[in-house]
């Protein structure tokens, strides 16, 4: 890669002399810098080559049977699908297959509670007492919402009590957010999926519904196994919205193309106002991942700990993986959407493919990224 992008680099300083040398006139185009575009173009020829080459090697190698999609600025870079929505009935995969996308519902959930902030329903730091009763009593009382979108609200998903102190620890809870949907019904008067919908509709997202409202066709069934050997996993959409699960925490189901919309327009302010994105993303809690290591995390939302900066979020429910990355400084927004899960061979293993795509983007999104300040920096003479 190193190599690749040093020739990259020396094709880009000639290109810039030669722009260098024309006249004013010939520099402008459509009011933007000639040279400056011509940098910009061939640097995003150059992350789609390179993702592409990825991309290809997943489908291939790791026989991955699902959608892999890139899109910068709202322009689709790589859009690939391979496989089956359904086995039995070998239905193709496409960009119109909807899939069950587990956590990453969960920065719709958070989205719709600072939506409620703006509208001065509730704030993220009213206590959670104050819209549920059950958290009148001991030790829930001081647990606020922020808590609940963060997991360090100590709830654990399994028995009763806290497991560490409001605010104290990162414990990851779907609970939590289950939680969290109830309170955006009390504080709207309205149904989760009448809040979903609207959010979904702002976004401008065409085939995003809850597991409690899908009714449409191209669902991609999730599976246990292998392409080889698949398992059907039964009561599917309909059991994501099992206590267990939730719709707030774990219920969204939707399409790479509409996943897309969703990481532009919610990083492009269309969805929450600015204050309310920095909010979300802002890191208030250090997650450990047992598959994508120790990283910040936000309301609802996963953040890199270092270079590039990039906000993401895995989801997991028995056979369907899935991933979601926005890269804010170049716009860049990546899925890894999958519908059949060998868990014989681990979460880890499960997750090879989304693993690989995300080392390789996020190399690519700090490389580009060097070059493009490096290009653009002022000339001195």
């Amino acid at each position: 890669m190193l190599h690749h992008l040093r020739i990259i680099l020396l094709f880009l300083i000639a290109v810039a002399a030669v722009s260098s040398c024309k006249s004013e006139a010939e520099k402008a185009t459509n009011g933007q810098d000639l040279r400056t575009m011509i940098i910009d173009s061939t640097l995003t020829a150059v992350r789609k080559q390179m993702l592409q080459t990825r991309v290809d090697s997943v489908f291939v190698q790791m026989k991955f049977n699902g959608s892999i999609s890139v899109s910068q600025n709202g322009t689709p870079l790589i859009d690939k699908s391979a496989g089956f929505e359904n086995f039995t009935e070998q239905i193709p995969l496409d960009s119109n297959s909807v899939f069950a996308i587990a956590s990453i519902s969960k920065q719709f959930t958070a989205a719709m509670i600072l939506l409620l902030e703006e509208e001065q329903k509730l704030s993220t730091k009213d206590l959670v007492s104050k819209y549920l009763p059950e958290f009148h009593k001991s030790p829930y009382q001081q647990i606020i919402i922020e808590q609940l979108l963060n997991h360090t609200s100590g709830i654990s998903d399994f028995g009763t009590g806290l497991l560490s102190a409001p605010g104290a620890e990162f414990h990851y809870s779907n609970k939590g957010y289950r939680f969290v949907g109830e309170i955006i019904e009390k504080a709207s008067g309205k149904s989760f999926d009448e809040n979903a919908q609207s959010i979904f509709t702002k976004a401008g997202m065409k085939n995003t519904k809850t597991a409690t409202a899908f009714q449409t066709q191209h669902f991609a069934s999730a599976y246990l196994g292998n392409t080889g050997h698949a398992q059907e996993v039964s009561n599917m959409p309909e059991r994501l919205a099992q206590p267990e699960i939730s719709v707030p925490a774990g219920g969204i189901l939707s399409t790479v193309a509409d996943l897309h919309r969703w990481n532009h327009a919610l990083h492009s302010g269309k969805v929450i106002s600015a204050s309310s994105l920095k909010k979300m993303t802002a890191n208030s809690a250090t997650r450990n991942h047992q598959v994508f290591g120790t990283m910040g995390y936000g309301l609802g939302i996963m953040i890199n700990p270092g270079e590039p900066h990039a906000y993401f979020h895995s989801g997991y429910v028995k056979g369907a993986p899935s991933l979601s990355i926005y890269y804010p400084q170049s716009g860049t927004s990546v899925l890894i959407l999958s519908n059949v899960a060998d868990e014989r061979k681990g979460k880890n293993a499960v997750f090879n493919p989304h693993k690989g795509i995300k080392a390789t983007a996020d190399a690519i999104e700090i490389t580009v990224n060097t070059v493009h300040k490096q290009m653009l920096a002022p000339e001195t003479h």
